[in-house]
């Protein structure tokens, strides 16, 4: 397929499916006269989707724009460059999306996540991660090299962190003109962390999409303080669609709107409550927790974990 082609292509689905249409026909527009102008004569395809990437992003900045090249020949279902079942085999090579889940010094949660996979899929990997953390004094997420995932996940963490089921995003979908409700579940496995024990979520410029979801959802329920720096900006979910055996363009079908803001972090980011370098957000969210840890007494049962949480903080500086 030649560059015209595969333009013409990018173009008919940014038509058919981006939440802004008006957008749509200004990328379109300019994607042809890049066309025209000879931008993409002569470049490999991984070239090729650099440049229309960068073109893509030009209008508005909106970072789930993109067309991507892919090494491997891309398989097709119903139109979209997604093969179900090397997703699931993708998951559970990386953990199901789990870095980390500990209890560190002092009986403090650390979470660290780095890609949110479906509930049907990672599920039983997260009910576990929330299961051992359940009993722990203060929880810090580390999202700061999440790039997203799906929303049932955020909402499924969400659940264990909340008594009650609670409405936490919405999305409108152009797609049928429908905006869905994202609510927490009425129902976890395992055991919940709990309502009023603290939690930090730690967040970065690498932090995007879904994770900024979990960020800014719970920065706005008031449940947890998000530590660190400025989200990436993308708050708009996406599909893939297949343009050729090698590459692909994601088109964002949605936006999020948020039920206590009216709005999202498209473009801005999730702002953090206490903003430090990305590095030092560890560091300043654990100090946090244990400071609340000394709190909660030092005698009997706790004395070990007053006591552990005191050299630690010391080594803290």
């Amino acid at each position: 397929m030649d560059e015209r082609a595969r333009i013409e292509d990018v173009c008919r689905r940014l038509r058919d499916h981006y939440v802004f249409p008006d957008v749509a026909e200004k990328l379109a527009v300019f994607l042809q006269a890049r066309l025209g102008d000879g931008a993409y004569a002569g470049l490999d395809d991984q070239a090729f989707a650099v440049a229309v990437t960068q073109d893509l992003q030009s209008v508005n900045g909106d970072k789930h724009l993109r067309l991507r090249h892919h090494v491997d020949p891309l398989p097709e279902v119903d139109g979209e460059s997604f093969d179900p079942e090397e997703f699931r085999r993708e998951a559970e090579l990386n953990g199901h999306g789990i870095a980390s889940a500990r209890r560190l010094p002092g009986n403090v949660g650390y979470l660290e996540t780095k890609l949110f996979y479906g509930p049907d899929i990672a599920g039983e990997a997260l009910a576990a991660a929330m299961t051992l953390l359940a009993t722990t004094d203060a929880l810090i997420v580390d999202v700061r090299e999440n790039r997203g995932g799906d929303p049932m996940a955020v909402a499924m963490l969400i659940s264990y962190l909340v008594a009650e089921p609670t409405h936490f995003n919405s999305i409108y979908l152009r797609d049928g003109d429908v905006t869905n409700q994202f609510w927490t579940l009425p129902y976890v496995p395992g055991r919940r962390f709990g309502v009023d024990k603290p939690v930090w979520v730690l967040t970065g410029p690498t932090t995007f999409s879904g994770a900024e979801d979990l960020s800014y959802s719970l920065q706005q329920l008031g449940r947890a303080k998000t530590v660190g720096a400025v989200t990436g900006g993308g708050a708009n979910p996406r599909k893939q669609y297949k343009v050729d055996e090698h590459l692909d363009v994601t088109v964002p079908g949605g936006r999020a709107v948020n039920p206590v803001t009216g709005t999202n972090w498209e473009g801005v980011g999730v702002r953090p409550d206490i903003a430090v370098d990305v590095e030092a957000a560890f560091d300043t969210a654990y100090a946090l927790a244990l400071d609340h840890v000394l709190t909660l007494g030092d005698s009997g049962v706790r004395r070990q974990v007053a006591d552990e949480a005191r050299l630690t903080l010391a080594s803290l500086g």
